[in-house]
């Protein structure tokens, strides 16, 4: 007998979840890099520690995904949020650059073991009763509660950088403090309100030898799929060119932006009204790019955003001063919300209930293993050249990206002309 949850119950929880799920991590946008610049590291260094996420990722995500695939989504979630509690304890005593190190590797376990499958279980759920039903909606207005709760957290984050209660320790710890907080109260969270049908009947030993056993083969049927799915072969590089620009206005920018004002402690307290407006407006872009997609089609908003996104990014890296840093940089994360929706739904088309979580943690892995490349490659940029320099170069790499979903869209123009023949063959006979 099914466990799971209704559509509308199942909405509830998943819409809670990204909540709180996001709302953490906006204290700690920015301040991580701002942290190990204040201990000592280089623009190199910092760059550097940051791919050793990436790389655990690179490592990690195919099988996590088969796992969640195989045994179930919450035991791989609640698994994720006591890495993740971890992963902030070690960055909050972080010193010399392999502690930093240490502290992402763990970040990046955390993220393999997370990508995929919350969003999987609530599509599976309401595919459960609605086959095949079009979840882009939900996506959508999840993207509005992920900026909401990330921009929240972010404008409270500078607050409490400003405020600067303990005066004997660095101002920028107290928002890693409450993102552990935060993370507890999302594990508690998760295993109290997420509810799914076991994956595999008997005890937990024999599901999760029987899990073990399977998830191989859940991940080279997603393999496969990669291979033999033209479309979703390109939907997946097309991580590749956006995380190249997403370097920019997450890591390079709070960096760029303390060069600018010569403090870090003043960067972040820049750092976060300004994470709260991008995050704000990226629920605007959410909301914009849902309506978008339903205005043009998934295809082609998907294509706007991403090319708007990535000229953003190079306006950001034209910015003379703080201001005009940072009306690009909101400008930016609007076109980053806008460009989601679409994405996010051309990636579910192509995925089904037996593979779902391992597409979407394909997806995760190659924007990992891109970030793992490019992060160093636009450090070693910017301590050659400039941060400006890195921006724009990222910006111009991010536009490109574009050309990835052209595959789909021959689909989607084939298909719509295929639609239309039958619809005037029966009327000519």
């Amino acid at each position: 007998m099914s466990t799971s949850l209704s559509p509308a119950a199942a909405k509830r929880v998943f819409y809670l979840l990204s909540t709180t799920r996001w709302l953490p991590v906006g204290f700690v946008v920015g301040i991580f890099a701002l942290v190990a610049l204040e201990r000592g590291l280089s623009i190199e260094q910092i760059t550097l520690f940051m791919t050793a996420q990436g790389l655990m990722v690179l490592l990690l995500e195919l099988p996590t995904s088969g796992f969640a695939d195989v045994l179930g989504r919450k035991p791989v979630l609640l698994a994720a949020g006591v890495v993740n509690i971890v992963a902030g304890i070690a960055y909050l005593f972080a010193q010399s650059f392999w502690q930093f190190a240490l502290a992402a590797g763990l970040m990046g376990v955390y993220r393999a073991l997370d990508s995929g499958p919350l969003e999987a279980w609530y599509v599976d759920t309401v595919h459960e009763r609605d086959p095949g039903s079009d979840v882009h909606g939900a996506m959508s207005i999840q993207g509005v509660l992920v900026g909401v709760g990330m921009g929240g957290g972010a404008l409270v984050s500078g607050a409490l950088v400003a405020w600067h209660p303990f005066k004997d320790s660095s101002a920028l710890l107290l928002p890693i403090q409450v993102f552990v907080a935060l993370c507890v109260v999302h594990l508690v969270a998760t295993m109290a309100l997420l509810r799914e049908t076991p994956r595999s009947e008997g005890r937990l030993r024999a599901r999760l030898g029987s899990s073990v056993r399977d998830t191989p083969g859940a991940v080279r049927d997603g393999l496969s799929l990669l291979r033999s799915n033209r479309v979703l072969r390109n939907l997946v590089l097309v991580e590749v060119f956006w995380v190249t620009g997403m370097m920019a206005y997450e890591t390079l920018m709070p960096l760029r932006l303390a060069e600018l004002l010569g403090s870090e402690a003043r960067a972040g307290v820049w750092m976060g009204p300004a994470a709260a407006g991008g995050w704000a407006l990226f629920s605007f872009g959410s909301w914009l790019g849902g309506r978008l997609a339903d205005r043009l089609g998934l295809v082609r908003a998907a294509i706007l955003g991403r090319v708007i996104n990535g000229l953003g990014v190079v306006a950001m890296g034209l910015a003379l001063g703080p201001a005009a840093l940072l009306i690009a940089y909101l400008f930016t994360y609007t076109m980053h919300g806008a460009a989601s929706p679409a994405y996010m739904g051309l990636m579910h088309r192509e995925a089904s209930s037996k593979n779902r979580a391992t597409v979407l943690s394909m997806s995760s892995l190659v924007m990992q293993a891109g970030g793992a490349i490019a992060g160093p490659m636009l450090g070693l940029l910017a301590a050659r050249t400039s941060i400006s320099t890195a921006m724009i170069v990222a910006g111009v790499v991010s536009t490109l990206g574009f050309a990835c979903f052209l595959p789909a869209r021959r689909r989607e123009r084939s298909s719509t002309e295929r639609v239309a023949n039958a619809e005037v063959t029966p009327t000519q006979t």
